[in-house]
């Protein structure tokens, strides 16, 4: 059984046109044919999908509470998560030279090809098989998900406390990188002019040291406030 037909096993999903699979594991490095068209397509598909899915499971919530889960949801973290587990790495069409720097491990890589891979679903089978996919990879974690267990992530709370106190929104900026390509950590400050305070936060991601950087700026501030 050849590597495509192993993962379109996984996926639970035989495709009519292969290519479009192809495709959808194709990085722009690898050539013009890539992926990142039907990652456009795919991520939209996936918002809607998982958007149903919460509708249906919190049927009494209201709209911050649901867009705080999805956006969980469909953060890069969790699809590269199961990215890794529908085992995509071994998938990846690459350059050579990418595939040296380990550019098959990568998060963001794997999160793209995950989103491509279901925009590739909803061109070769449309909206339905598409929705389904997402039901399955999402579908145990959401039913095993209470609304009260996803606080606002830190970057919002954050926000949202310098806003109720009619502040402006805090800054961010990549301070520096470690590591190489494939295992990067990044550095990221966060600065609150108003209250004369920088804090470094470090992730995975950017998105992950942002949140790190957040956290710290909003517990020094709760703590300064003396509601910590």
């Amino acid at each position: 059984m050849s590597g495509l037909d192993a993962l379109q096993q996984r996926l639970g999903y035989r495709f009519a046109d292969a290519a479009l699979l192809s495709r959808a594991l194709t990085h722009k490095s690898f050539g013009a044919d890539n992926n990142e068209r039907l990652e456009f397509l795919g991520d939209a598909v996936l918002n809607l999908a998982v958007s149903g899915l919460l509708f249906g499971r919190f049927d009494r919530s209201d709209e911050g509470g649901l867009t705080r889960v999805r956006t969980h949801l469909v953060r890069q973290d969790m699809l590269h998560k199961l990215a890794v587990a529908l085992q995509l790495p071994g998938e990846m069409r690459l350059s050579e030279a990418e595939s040296r720097g380990g550019g098959a491990q990568r998060p963001s890589m794997l999160a793209d090809a995950l989103e491509a891979i279901i925009g590739a679903v909803y061109l070769d089978g449309g909206f339905e098989p598409a929705r389904q996919l997402v039901e399955r990879l999402y579908g145990p974690l959401v039913a095993q998900t209470e609304l009260e267990g996803w606080a606002k992530d830190p970057k919002t709370e954050l926000q949202e406390w310098l806003q109720a106190r009619r502040h402006p929104v805090p800054g961010y900026r990549i301070a520096a990188t470690r590591g190489q390509a494939h295992d990067q950590v990044f550095v990221v400050e966060c600065s609150v002019p108003g209250f004369k305070l920088v804090e470094q936060g470090e992730g995975r991601s950017r998105r992950a040291a942002e949140q790190d950087a957040a956290r710290r700026v909003l517990n020094t501030l709760k703590a300064r406030s003396g509601k910590a």
